[in-house]
């Protein structure tokens, strides 16, 4: 018997050596199909044992044989666009056509674009039996596709399946390329945003209460995966986390999520609402879909702000408009309930959001308006250290006098600071202070009387 070849592909920093071998894997199913030879069937003496991005990454999932070659298989076209060309051109130099190897022509890729059928074709040749089970173990079991990493092209009725383009997911595309995440951008395809924060637990100043039940936050997002898995609770409880964080705008919400996925190392992502709900039937349900199948394998936050909008209480139908925005609050409770991640609400009132929303939150919590020791903190915290207050005037003063939110305490210290630098001061005036008071009572519609 011949001595089978032997590659490892994992030590090499970039992918010509992986794409090497995957050459001799088609090289050797063609020569078996096609010639009287003997061919020996390459194999692997070392997967994935280097520190590039693609070898972590079959290292983390445990891919075996068949799925490190899917994978290279739909990669391979990012990289070098003739691959598959120029391996069919050499076997077949007098061409023809070569309908058992799948593939097809992209609108401005002119390479071959594998197939299902290209896969097929080269982890099973045209053995009936070995592409039956190739076929239930990629798309069935394959992390690779349970994950939506991979994806089978959606065919035209009446066509087979198997003859759509093999898609790997364009942020593993860029990761395995230049080792960096990609991270999605805002679009109709996408209407969220990441949404990141400098600041840290020590910064958000709430009450006792709610930071409790924020941790309890914190604790799902650690220990949700053991306690699936390791203590067998799959069967027993839903997948995902729901909930509401209800109080006014400045309380510390948005910052909140921010933290949580700061330091669970998860990333946030804002959904914008006005691009996801639609006046025209059914566009409102297609947005959230786009939204929900993308984050759906993503270890992320997705964060409703001002959910109202969307996640409001349902209607006596009185005509055709009623009738599609009851559908619209129906869909989205299916969808957040088989979500698998963290799911945060975020409303002004509680009493906004639908009941058949609140009652399957995991969690409600109150952002309460700041105390007066809380504003002291907020103050203190927010004030830049090293600048003094004029003598006139005191933080307990300010935090005693001004019933106002953490939001509105950062936007007064903003402006103050700006006109102390402009106005060459070295203490921050009791006037400028005061005038960014007034500024913020003004933008709620309120007015206050306030002695300079």
């Amino acid at each position: 018997m011949k001595q089978a070849k032997e590659y490892t592909i994992a030590n090499a920093s970039h992918f010509d050596e992986k794409f090497s071998y995957l050459r001799e894997v088609i090289d050797y199913r063609l020569k078996k199909e096609f010639s009287n030879e003997e061919p020996v069937l390459p194999i692997f003496s070392s997967i994935a044992s280097d520190n590039s991005e693609f070898s972590k990454f079959v290292r983390k999932h445990k891919l075996d044989y068949d799925e490190v070659l899917v994978l290279l298989i739909a990669l391979v076209p990012s990289i070098l666009p003739n691959f598959f060309t120029d391996i069919i051109t050499d076997f077949f130099p007098n061409g023809g056509e070569f309908p058992g190897f799948g593939g097809v022509k992209g609108k401005n890729h002119r390479g071959i674009i594998p197939t299902g059928e290209t896969l097929l074709y080269i982890l099973a040749g045209k053995e009936a039996i070995g592409r039956t089970q190739v076929l239930d173990r990629m798309l069935h079991r394959s992390v690779l596709f349970k994950k939506a990493i991979l994806e089978l092209e959606r065919v035209p009725y009446g066509e087979p399946f198997m003859s759509g383009k093999i898609i790997l997911n364009q942020e593993y595309v860029h990761l395995f390329l230049t080792g960096k995440e990609l991270k999605p951008q805002l679009s109709q395809e996408f209407p969220a945003s990441l949404i990141t924060t400098k600041l840290n637990w020590e910064d958000l100043v709430l009450n006792p209460k709610t930071l409790t039940e924020v941790r309890e936050i914190e604790n799902w997002l650690e220990y949700n995966e053991t306690l699936l898995n390791d203590w067998g609770m799959q069967s027993k409880i839903k997948p995902g986390y729901r909930v509401l964080f209800c109080g006014l705008p400045g309380t510390g919400k948005t910052l909140t999520a921010s933290l949580l996925g700061k330091y669970t190392g998860k990333d946030v992502y804002r959904v914008d609402l006005s691009m996801v709900v639609s006046k025209y039937i059914g566009e409102t349900e297609k947005n959230l879909s786009k939204l929900f199948d993308k984050s759906i394998n993503k270890d992320w936050i997705l964060f409703f702000d001002e959910a109202d909008s969307i996640f409001g209480k349902r209607t006596n139908v009185r005509d055709a408009h009623d009738k599609y925005a009851n559908q619209e609050v129906s869909y989205l409770l299916q969808r957040i309930e088989a979500h698998p991640g963290l799911i945060i609400l975020a409303s002004n009132f509680k009493n906004n959001i639908d009941a058949a929303f609140t009652r399957r939150f995991h969690n409600i919590v109150e952002f309460e308006a700041p105390s007066y020791e809380e504003r002291t903190m907020l103050w203190k915290n927010n004030l830049p250290k090293g600048v003094e207050l004029e003598p006139s005037l005191t933080i307990e003063e300010l935090a005693k006098k001004f019933s106002i939110t953490g939001s509105n305490i950062v936007n007064i210290i903003h402006f103050a600071c700006l006109k102390t630098l402009a106005n060459k001061k070295k203490t921050i005036q009791r006037q400028y202070l005061l005038e960014g008071v007034k500024r913020e009572y003004a933008k709620e519609g309120k007015t206050i009387n306030i002695s300079f």
